[in-house]
């Protein structure tokens, strides 16, 4: 069995003839928590869609918790993005992505995720509609509510893209808060290109030409 919760195996992607990675290799233990640093458009969310399954590599060999194939890594990770990842549909819907959960799960995930008093203050609390691209609701608050369905898939590799760079420095350290909760005993890779927000948690590593050099 593949000891390593991410393996990436001297992989390179092209995107438009464009080489953005090349032979690059990442080997993470699980529960460990990796930071990848580099200039904007450097390659670093694109490593993340590549754990995530949503891109396949052009060469080299990816393992997943195990799991080379898209379908089987997508179960495995859970994202929290910079930019609102939420459907036009309700709170609700946004957390579970339409899987039936247990009323209590999900209301753990809010309490978790800093979201319970501000649901709560809702007419129609969790079933309330977050509009188009999250329009209806705060920054900080779309990023909670992506941290509640990330705790609610309850996966074991978590994908950060700067996920908490567009907000306000008091919103902010609020959804750094959630993050903490939903980081706990799992394994983490955070890519941005401010490294005064990794702590003495992480491995870092910066993504020049393609490939990662240790920091």
């Amino acid at each position: 069995m593949n000891p390593y919760a991410v393996y990436l195996d001297q992989i390179s992607f092209s995107y438009e003839n464009t080489m953005i990675l090349k032979e690059l290799s990442l080997k993470v233990k699980f529960g460990e928590h990796i930071g990848i640093v580099g200039d904007s458009g450097c390659g670093k969310s694109t490593i993340l869609k590549i754990v995530s399954g949503l891109y396949e590599a052009d060469e080299g060999k990816v393992a997943i918790a195990g799991e080379s194939l898209p379908e089987k890594i997508r179960e495995q990770v859970a994202m929290v993005m910079q930019h609102h990842s939420l459907f036009p549909l309700s709170i609700r819907e946004n957390i579970t992505c339409g899987h039936d959960m247990p009323e209590n799960r999900i209301w753990d995930a809010c309490q978790n995720a800093g979201l319970t008093d501000w649901i709560k203050s809702l007419p129609h609390g969790l079933d309330t509609n977050v509009g188009e691209r999250g329009g209806q609701v705060s920054g900080g608050q779309a990023q909670r509510i992506q941290i509640a369905r990330a705790l609610c898939k309850n996966a074991p590799i978590i994908l950060l893209d700067e996920p908490a760079s567009a907000l306000d420095q008091d919103t902010g350290e609020l959804v750094l808060k959630a993050l903490s909760r939903l980081m706990d005993g799992r394994t983490v890779l955070h890519v941005t290109h401010h490294p005064e927000t990794l702590d003495s948690s992480y491995r870092i590593y910066r993504l020049e030409g393609g490939k990662l050099v240790h920091e």
